[in-house]
């Protein structure tokens, strides 16, 4: 009745993913490496399917496609089943009616005791309250046919998810959510996270132009920060080139020493007098704008030097990245 497909990219988490999920449904592990990887060393009992490094969407594709159960189960392959799930998933989908295209599991993330959690604890932390996340999403089958599956445009694992679930609902399926119980852990992907996770503004261009403005309320997400990271791009940038012009403008020491000895002065032009000011007053915008989204972050972590440290940095450049890969996934969309 259920196969369960895990798509990887050989994380070291995979093995205990395999155990908790227990040998007593069919899995497919979809070995999403590019080139001729050394093998999983996986239980015989897991079947392998590989697709070269395509994406999560065509990793999906390609486990629900191999699957023949009139189910098939999402996750992660760094997440952990609690125990007893895979009698869990079975008491949430055995009675579903047919209009029910999917069911999602409870996604709960352990953060640490005693102190806020850091920017990326937060950001993990998410996915318990995110609608049909495929860390832990059964489809029916059907459903899965008649939608034609996870659209392979979206190259990362963002948004596609949610791009399946607004075609499943509005071509009349519904999803409901389960009694199970999935763990995400916490990963330390490193200093530079927060600004990487800024490719996923690309793929909000597409959910854009696929559902149309109101696609982040449709599943029930947050309203971005885009337009103040435009703004204080703008500002930035501004700051930059009216301090260039500003150089530029500048009279050179030849013609001031000129205006000494002919006892006329040698006096900025207007616009001269005016370019300074208006770089000045944008610098001001863009330090007030990146002080306010750097302390936001800061307020709700921890507050160790460390942890400020990548604050800080991390605002400084991510206004900057997230512009530049929504316009890229724009223009991408229109093309």
């Amino acid at each position: 009745m259920i196969t369960v497909v895990i798509p990887t990219v050989g994380r070291a988490t995979l093995p205990a993913t395999l155990a908790a999920v227990g040998p007593g449904l069919p899995v497919i592990v979809v070995d999403d490496r590019k080139g001729a990887p050394a093998p999983l060393g996986l239980p015989d009992r897991v079947r392998v399917v590989r697709t070269g490094g395509r994406g999560p969407a065509a990793a999906r594709n390609a486990g629900w496609r191999a699957a023949d159960t009139p189910w098939v189960v999402f996750l992660d392959d760094d997440v952990l089943p609690r125990p007893g799930w895979a009698e869990a998933v079975w008491k949430d989908l055995v009675d579903l009616p047919d209009d029910v295209g999917g069911s999602q599991g409870r996604v709960v993330v352990p953060l640490p005791a005693g102190r806020p959690p850091t920017d990326a604890e937060r950001n993990t932390a998410g996915l318990a309250g995110a609608l049909w996340v495929t860390a832990d999403m059964a489809y029916r089958r059907a459903a899965l046919e008649a939608s034609r599956g996870f659209d392979e445009r979206f190259p990362r694992a963002y948004r596609e998810d949610a791009d399946l679930a607004l075609r499943m609902t509005r071509a009349g399926w519904r999803l409901v959510r389960g009694g199970r119980v999935t763990e995400h852990p916490v990963r330390a992907d490193g200093f530079w996270a927060s600004v990487r996770f800024q490719r996923g503004n690309a793929d909000d261009a597409l959910m854009r132009r696929l559902h149309g403005p109101a696609w982040r309320a449709a599943i029930g997400g947050a309203p971005g920060r885009l337009r103040t990271h435009a703004a204080t791009t703008a500002a930035g940038l501004a700051a930059l080139l009216l301090t260039a012009a500003t150089a530029a403008a500048a009279p050179p020491v030849r013609a001031w020493r000129r205006s000494r000895v002919s006892a006329r002065p040698l006096g900025p032009a207007p616009a001269a007098r005016v370019v300074p000011v208006l770089a000045v007053a944008a610098g001001g915008v863009w330090a007030a704008l990146t002080a306010e989204f750097a302390w936001r972050r800061i307020a709700l972590g921890p507050r160790t030097p460390a942890e400020v440290l990548r604050m800080a940095v991390t605002s400084v450049l991510i206004p900057p990245v997230a512009v530049a890969h929504r316009l890229r996934g724009e223009w991408k969309v229109r093309r």
